[in-house]
């Protein structure tokens, strides 16, 4: 979004390069491009033919190497070159809000007295102020803490445009931040794996914990039913037992009965 509204915000500036066929026109427009309040980047500007006519101009190149240090470089640049052309206030805070970007980009928590010291700030308020425009300006996302003299930076807006010989070093970037990835990947993989071989394993015991337990439920059910049917032949054997008995003694009560009648018969006969 940041870079679509500053590619926005050169265009007016691209029409006018066509008309700027002068060096001092050129160099107007270059001053009107980095005081805007909305333009970060400048690569398509610096290509225009009559802006690249200034490194012939003795008089006017300093405005084509001010506009390099507005496209890729910064403050600190900006000092130790000696020969560019004044700043108005304007343009040394956009370029102070420029050189913020790299510096955001080194550390995630950047100290009070590195800032003030990197872009020749005099106050921490001065500072703060500075953070405060960079973040309303959508250039980083970033909260200070003044209790600790600290600023921690969440996000940058890639507004910076490359500076010449830049590619190999970026490729080299890219190339260490997709091994990292890489390797970031793989150990996910094999964590995922891990996970996965832990599950399974559980599965194992947990079936193998229920074979075990029917095992022995079935063992158990089988030594309840076997002494289930002991008892009920025993308790037949003994009720059998008692209703032979009995009939016995029934019968000898009859015989015993009988049998006196017939000698009670024989003495009365």
């Amino acid at each position: 979004m940041e870079q679509t509204r500053a590619l926005n915000a050169l265009e007016p500036f691209l029409a006018l390069s066509k008309s700027a066929n002068s060096p001092r026109a050129a160099a107007d427009l270059i001053t009107q491009a980095t005081t805007a309040p909305n333009t970060f980047v400048f690569a398509e500007l610096l290509q225009t033919p009559n802006v690249q006519n200034l490194r012939n101009s003795e008089e006017y190149v300093g405005y084509l190497r001010l506009l390099e240090i507005f496209a890729w470089g910064s403050w600190q640049d900006y000092k130790a070159h000696g020969s560019l052309p004044a700043l108005s206030a304007p343009q040394q805070q956009k370029l102070l809000l420029l050189s913020l970007l790299p510096l955001s980009q080194s550390h995630s928590s950047l100290t009070y007295s590195s800032l003030m010291s990197a872009l020749d700030l005099p106050t921490t308020r001065a500072l703060e102020e500075l953070i405060t425009t960079a973040i309303y300006s959508g250039l980083i996302t970033a909260t200070l803490d003044p209790a600790h003299s600290l600023v921690s930076v969440t996000s940058i807006s890639p507004l910076r445009d490359l500076a010449p010989g830049s590619l190999p070093s970026l490729k080299a970037t890219l190339e260490t931040w997709s091994e990292r990835c890489n390797s970031a990947l793989q150990e996910l993989e094999e964590q995922v794996l891990a996970v996965k071989k832990a599950a399974v394993d559980r599965e194992k015991q947990r079936r193998k914990k229920e074979r075990a337990l029917e095992v022995v439920m079935q063992s158990m059910e089988e030594k309840n039913s076997n002494k289930g049917g002991g008892g009920r032949d025993d308790d037949m054997m003994d009720i059998d037992q008692e209703s032979g008995s009995g009939r016995v003694t029934r019968g000898q009560k009859k015989s015993g009965g009988f049998g006196g009648l017939s000698n009670m018969g024989r003495r009365l006969g």
